[in-house]
């Protein structure tokens, strides 16, 4: 059976400056602190964390909604693509955003605790430091 989970944190920064970040190859390599091929539209392809997560667009709706197809070299060639939704929305002191993460192979739970200590902690420390993003 698949895994799925719901995450969800305040990032302080507007929802479109943490869309616009997510989806620039330069920007997500900033945010995460590690390098990032996207290309921002729906059905573009991307790659992050130096290849080992891969996917494309399935879904874009400007500063407010990304959802992808994502997997990670650690999918088995067989397994289907997961998908993430990513939710943007407007919060006292910046932008709640709630990823939802579904169709997760069995076996690959550590995923959750990966956005958090490699997405949702680094964007924090990332936007904190950029004056007039919030």
């Amino acid at each position: 059976m698949a895994i799925k989970f719901t995450v969800s944190t305040t990032i302080p920064a507007a929802p479109k400056a943490v869309y616009d970040a997510w989806l620039s190859s330069k920007g997500h390599a900033a945010m995460t602190g590690s390098a990032a091929k996207v290309t921002a539209r729906e059905g573009g392809k991307f790659s992050a964390w130096d290849g080992y997560i891969t996917g494309r667009n399935l879904k874009l709706v400007p500063a407010r909604r990304i959802v992808q197809a994502w997997r990670t070299t650690e999918f088995a060639s067989g397994d289907e693509d997961s998908q993430i939704d990513v939710l943007l929305e407007n919060a006292p002191g910046g932008t709640k955003l709630t990823l939802r993460h579904t169709n997760i192979p069995k076996g690959q739970s550590d995923y959750k605790s990966g956005w958090k200590e490699c997405y949702f902690e680094p964007m924090k420390a990332y936007f904190a430091k950029r004056p007039g993003s919030a």
